[in-house]
């Protein structure tokens, strides 16, 4: 079975397509860099049947650019994005309950 990638730009565009297909659940990965300082992104992924739509959205400042989520500090001064802040952004975005499926890789 062969599947398309295809990324998403804007979160507007995205949250329309999890409605489209009235999607229970997504998945996303938070990615820090080295140091976590320099660099923190958000990976959303709404797997359709053939399909993986990916919205991405990194940080500026003291936010994400595109969802506007908050970047936390922790003690040693790392900026990073909290699990919480994602599943209550995007389940108030759309209005209900969907499932969050955190994942990585290595």
């Amino acid at each position: 079975m062969s599947g398309r990638v295809l990324r998403v730009d804007s979160w507007e565009e995205f949250k329309q397509l999890i409605k489209k297909h009235d999607a229970k659940e997504l998945a996303y990965r938070i990615e820090m860099g080295v140091p976590a300082r320099h660099l923190t992104s958000l990976r959303l992924i709404l797997p359709i049947t053939g399909t993986q739509y990916i919205f991405i959205d990194t940080a500026s400042g003291d936010r994400l650019k595109k969802t506007g989520i908050r970047l936390r500090v922790d003690k040693l001064g790392n900026m990073y994005v909290s699990d919480e802040d994602v599943a209550n952004f995007v389940k108030s975005e759309l209005g209900r309950d969907i499932k969050l499926r955190s994942y990585f890789t290595i």
